[in-house]
C-alpha cells in the first residue's frame, strides 16, 4: 500500500488528485468543528453520553463524522440523507418503469437520476434537521433545553419567536452542511481519488482513532487488562479477516472455442470468470445503518410526554446498542447484499456475453442451463459475502452488550476504513497501469 502511494505521488496527474482529495478532507474536518448557533454544546455532549431515544442515533452519527456532533458542528448530520436518498432512488429505479428506462439511457439518464437524488437529499436533510431540533428542545433525557441564544450568560429564552428563529437557523445550517458534504463527495469523484462519500466517512472514522486509543489507555489504567488486550486482539483479527475476505473470489472456469479467421486461429484457451466474495463492498452496511436511523429520527420528534406510548416503546427497540437492533441489522445487511447483487449482476447478460465470445462453462450447456448455473453460483457467493459483512458489523454490538465494554470503533467502522483503503489503493494501481500502458499508438 505504501509503495503504491509512493509510486502514485511521482505521477503529476495523480499527485494533483491526491492533493485535491486531501484538501476536501481538510475542509470536511474544518466543517466538523464549526458550531451551529443557538446550541448548548456542553449540555448536548452530556445528553449524547447518556444516550437514549434519539440520542443513540446522534451518538452513532458522532462516530461517522469524527466527533462533529460533540461540537454541534455544521457537518454533524453526516452524509446519511444522501445515502438514504440514493437507496430510495435505486429502489424506485427498479420499481418505476419510467425511471428504469431513464437509467438505461446512458450518461444523460444517470445525470438526471443524480439530480433527482440531490433534491431528495435536501428534503431528507430538512426532515432530519427538524428531528434534531426537536430533540434539542426536548433536552434529551434530563429535560434541559439544549437551545439557547448566543452569548447568554445564564438561563434560557424559550419564547415562541426565539424558538422559531433558532429552529430555522439550526435546521438550515444542518441542511446546508449535508448538501455541502454531498457536493464535496461528488467533487472527489470527479477530480480526486476514490469514492467521495466513502472517503468522507473514512476521514470521519479515522479522526476518532485518538479517542479510541485514549479509551484503551483508560481500561489499562483502570487495571482492566482483559478488556484492553481483548479489544486490540479483536480489532487485529477483524482487520485480517476483512482483508482476506475482500481479496477472496470464486473462479468459474471458462473455455473458449477455437475459431479460424483467415490464416489466424483465435480462442481455444482456458480461463476463468472471477466473482468476488464481497462483491458489494461496504454498501449493504451503509444502507442498513442508514435505514435503521429512521426510527431514531422519529423518536427525536417525540417529546417526553410520549415516553409511555406504545409507538415510543416499539421504536425504542431499534436501539443500536441492543441485541434486537443487531438482529435486524444482520438481516438487513443480508437483504441489501442480495439487492445489490440483483442490480449489478444479470446472469442472462453474463450468459449472452459468453455465447457471443464463443465461451462456455465446461459441463454446462449454453443458454438456460448456463443462466441457471450462474444464478446459483451468484446466490451462494452473495450469501457467503453477506454473512461475512453481517458478522463483522454485529459482532462488536453483541460483545459490547454481553461484556459491557464500549467498542469505540465497531466492526462497521473498521470495515468501512479497511474497505475504503483497499478500494482507493486499487484505483490508484489501475490508474497507474493505464498511464504506463503504451497502447496502440506508441
Amino acid at each position: 500500500m505504501l509503495e503504491t502511494l509512493r509510486n502514485a505521488w511521482r505521477v503529476t496527474e495523480l499527485r494533483k488528485k491526491i492533493l485535491f482529495t486531501v484538501l476536501i478532507i481538510f475542509l470536511f474536518r474544518l466543517g466538523s468543528i464549526i458550531p451551529v448557533p443557538f446550541i448548548d454544546v456542553a449540555n448536548l455532549k452530556t445528553a449524547l453520553d447518556i444516550g437514549g431515544s434519539g440520542g443513540e442515533f446522534f451518538s452513532y452519527l458522532n462516530i461517522l463524522t469524527g466527533g462533529a456532533m460533540d461540537y454541534a458542528a455544521l457537518f454533524a448530520m453526516s452524509v446519511t440523507p444522501y445515502i438514504n436518498a440514493s437507496i430510495i432512488m435505486q429502489l424506485l429505479t427498479v420499481a418505476i418503469p419510467p425511471l428504469e428506462r431513464l437509467a438505461k439511457e446512458g450518461e444523460e439518464g444517470q445525470k438526471k437520476i443524480a439530480t433527482y437524488t440531490r433534491f431528495a437529499t435536501i428534503v431528507l436533510a430538512l426532515i432530519q434537521g427538524i428531528a434534531f431540533y426537536i430533540y434539542l428542545l426536548n433536552g434529551g433525557e434530563n429535560g434541559t433545553p439544549l437551545v439557547k441564544p448566543i452569548g447568554a450568560s445564564a438561563g434560557y429564552v424559550n419564547t415562541l419567536g426565539f424558538n422559531i428563529f433558532a429552529g430555522v437557523v439550526i435546521v438550515l445550517c444542518f441542511t446546508a452542511g449535508s448538501a455541502l458534504m454531498m457536493w464535496m463527495g461528488e467533487r472527489i469523484d470527479e477530480k480526486g481519488v476514490g469514492n467521495g462519500i466513502s472517503i468522507l466517512l473514512f476521514a470521519g472514522i479515522i479522526s476518532r482513532l485518538p479517542s479510541g486509543i485514549a479509551a484503551l489507555w483508560g481500561y489499562w489504567q483502570a487495571e482492566n487488562y482483559f478488556a484492553a488486550v481483548g479489544i486490540v486482539i479483536l480489532m487485529l483479527a477483524v482487520v485480517v479477516f476483512i482483508v482476506f475476505m475482500t481479496a477472496a473470489e470464486h473462479r468459474i472456469p471458462i473455455q473458449y472455442a477455437k475459431r479460424v479467421v483467415g490464416r489466424k486461429q483465435y480462442g481455444g484457451q482456458n480461463t476463468h470468470m472471477p466473482i468476488k466474495v464481497n462483491m458489494s463492498g461496504v454498501m449493504p452496511i451503509i444502507f442498513a445503518s442508514s435505514i435503521l436511523s429512521i426510527p431514531s429520527t422519529i423518536l427525536a420528534f417525540m417529546g417526553q410526554t410520549s415516553y409511555e406510548s406504545l409507538w415510543y416503546r416499539l421504536l425504542s427497540l431499534v436501539n443500536y446498542r441492543s441485541l434486537f437492533y443487531a438482529l435486524i441489522y444482520f438481516l438487513m445487511i443480508i437483504g441489501f447484499a442480495y439487492f445489490y447483487k440483483s442490480i449489478q449482476y444479470n446472469p442472462v447478460e453474463m450468459a449472452n456475453n459468453l455465447r457471443k465470445n464463443s465461451g462456455a462453462i465446461p459441463g454446462i450447456r449454453p443458454g438456460k442451463p448456463t443462466v441457471e448455473y450462474l444464478a446459483k453460483i451468484l446466490s451462494k457467493v452473495t450469501l457467503i459475502g453477506a454473512l461475512f459483512l453481517g458478522v463483522v458489523a454485529v459482532l462488536p454490538i453483541v460483545l459490547g452488550t454481553a461484556t459491557g465494554v464500549n467498542f469505540t470503533l465497531g466492526g462497521t467502522s473498521v470495515l468501512i476504513v479497511v474497505g475504503v483503503a483497499l478500494d482507493t489503493v486499487q484505483q490508484l494501481e489501475s490508474q497507474m497501469l493505464m498511464r504506463h500502458y503504451k497502447g496502440f499508438l506508441d
